[in-house]
């Protein structure tokens, strides 16, 4: 067991690594010179060299990732050429609020999708199957920012429940935000559930006619039984995975949604930086969402782990 741990743990660190490499070359190669875009273009060639200079970026490419790695590793991302502020607080800020999103998203659309998925499952082919595999398709292929707008019409146009868009800043409290959050969290939640509706279904009918759920039967064992102890627990493990990259979706940040709603989440932040071609700001967002997707891959892995005994005795038995 704890081999399997430190190889997810070291690769969990190699894809960061390669992850860092990545953002910062993608960063380098956008076309345009920060410099002149910062100044402006009547700006002189001994202003914008001074301000190359200023920013590191006469220096070697290897030396200039050196540094911003090392400075990431202690939460130093610079500063933005925008704000003149520290990139790691702004960055915290917009995270924050994102995550704000990802957890009242994720509180509904995962709990309501593995009932949902489970019940497809065990009605398989029945009317409640063809019910909620007919609205998982719907909601697999409307794009988000088409629920949103459905939403808006709905429940702040025609019905004004809840504020059609966000008027507060990234420093606004959860308080101020909350009455904000429903609409932008129901629109990710309609997309999220229908694909772990469908993973979870497959998942049920799969485990359930296999030959130790038929056992468990023949046993005298209730539905509820065999289901909640036995088949639950294997038909999870597939769908942890898609759990995990749509929680990492999420927390990263869904640009559609919350520029729908003008909501401060690190989507936005990384639209408004990459128009202002901030690069600070969008390295920093570019890597904090690496984070949090190995971060949420590693949790799948682990709770895979938990959930099936042949990852936790694998070692033993060689």
């Amino acid at each position: 067991m704890l081999s399997f741990v430190a190889r997810r743990i070291a690769a969990a660190l190699g894809t960061l690594l390669l992850a860092s490499v990545l953002v910062f070359l993608a960063v380098q190669a956008l076309p345009g010179d920060v410099a002149t875009q910062v100044l402006g273009k009547d700006a002189t060639p001994d202003a914008v060299a001074a301000l190359r200079g200023q920013l590191g970026l006469d220096r070697p490419a290897w030396e200039r990732y050196a540094d911003w790695v090392g400075g990431a590793l202690h939460g130093d991302f610079g500063t933005s050429l925008v704000s003149g502020k520290a990139v790691g607080g702004e960055v915290a800020a917009y995270l924050g609020n994102s995550a704000l999103i990802a957890l009242v998203t994720v509180l509904f659309a995962v709990t309501g999708s593995i009932v949902l998925g489970v019940l497809a499952g065990l009605y398989r082919d029945r009317w409640p199957d063809h019910l909620i595999s007919t609205a998982s398709l719907v909601g697999m292929s409307v794009p988000e920012f088409v629920v949103a707008t459905v939403l808006v019409l709905c429940f702040s146009v025609a019905l004004p429940w809840f504020p059609a868009v966000v008027l507060y800043g990234p420093e606004a409290s959860v308080g101020q935000l909350l009455p904000a959050v429903w609409l932008p969290a129901l629109s990710l939640a309609v997309v999220l559930a229908a694909y772990i509706v469908r993973m979870a279904r497959t998942s049920v009918i799969d485990v359930m006619a296999s030959e130790y759920v038929t056992t468990a039967r023949l046993k005298g064992l209730s539905t509820w039984r065999v289901v909640t102890r036995h088949a639950l627990p294997s038909a999870l493990l597939p769908t942890l995975h898609v759990i995990a990259l749509n929680v990492a979706w999420l927390v990263g940040g869904v640009a559609v949604v919350e520029n729908v709603f003008n909501y401060p989440g690190v989507g936005k932040l990384l639209l408004s930086s990459v128009q202002n071609r901030d690069l600070p700001v969008i390295q920093a967002v570019a890597l904090v969402s690496a984070v949090v997707y190995v971060t949420c891959n590693l949790a799948a892995d682990l709770g895979a782990m938990a959930l099936n005994p042949k990852l936790r005795t694998r070692g033993r038995t060689r």
